[in-house]
């Protein structure tokens, strides 16, 4: 978004931050990612039961803060590496009990 640029919220500019927005690559991708998410969504809950399946997208919580910790040099605590442990235990029950 910061490409974009500054611009004022002003009804006068809204056909011109429109366009730039909804042309921008970033938005482009994200919402192609968005509509692929929505479909193997679609996928897995055709295949498997929601209360199995809903629990798991936690996972992303994980892999999230290990991509934030390998991409960008952030601090893990032991709060966090606490969390994610209760996060991995919680998602390990579930798929046992399935």
């Amino acid at each position: 978004m910061r490409t974009i640029g500054h611009f004022a919220f002003r009804l006068e500019n809204a056909p011109q931050v429109i366009l730039a927005v909804s042309t921008s690559p970033f938005i482009l991708s994200g919402l192609t990612c968005y509509v692929i998410s929505v479909l193997i969504w679609l996928l897995v809950l055709s295949r498997v039961e929601v209360s199995y399946a809903y629990p798991l997208l936690s996972v992303g919580y994980i892999v999230t803060a290990l991509a934030g910790q390998f991409f960008f040099n952030e601090a893990i605590g032991l709060t966090r590496w606490s969390g994610i442990v209760v996060i991995c235990l919680g998602v390990w029950l579930i798929t046992r009990t399935a």
